[in-house]
């Protein structure tokens, strides 16, 4: 039975959690790439900046990349728009690296008409008449 008089177990902060398990690699290439199908950089952006402080932070980003720090919080803002050798450079410096694939189309998409059938004509047949 609760009571409420029952002591209290710590809870675990949520972003503690999230960087320490984008630590692991395979961790963070999967936060990454579940970033990249919400079809909005601004989601992408705001994940590498998870990942980059759970590898250590921007400071250590930037000695990595040799790119500015206030630059780089700046490019992985909301607003943030990354070149591709700054987008580079940064997952490099974690282990990562860009890969493109091969996207599967929707059903609707896959821009393959169904084959048309081939029209006939057919004429009724008419009952023999009585006679």
């Amino acid at each position: 039975m609760i009571t409420g008089d029952e002591p209290m177990t710590r809870s675990r902060d949520f972003r503690d959690y999230l960087l320490e398990n984008l630590k692991d690699p395979k961790e963070a290439v999967a936060y990454l790439n579940a970033a990249l199908e919400d079809d909005d950089r601004r989601v992408f952006l705001l994940a590498l900046r998870d990942v980059a402080d759970a590898w250590g932070g921007m400071k250590k980003l930037s000695t990595k990349t040799k790119l500015n720090r206030e630059g780089l919080y700046r490019t992985l803002s909301e607003k943030g728009n990354p070149e591709l050798a700054s987008l580079t450079a940064m997952l490099e410096s974690m282990g990562l690296r860009l890969a493109v694939e091969v996207r599967e189309p929707a059903k609707k998409e896959s821009g393959h008409k169904p084959p048309r059938k081939k029209e006939t004509r057919r004429t009724a047949k008419l009952p023999a008449s009585a006679g």
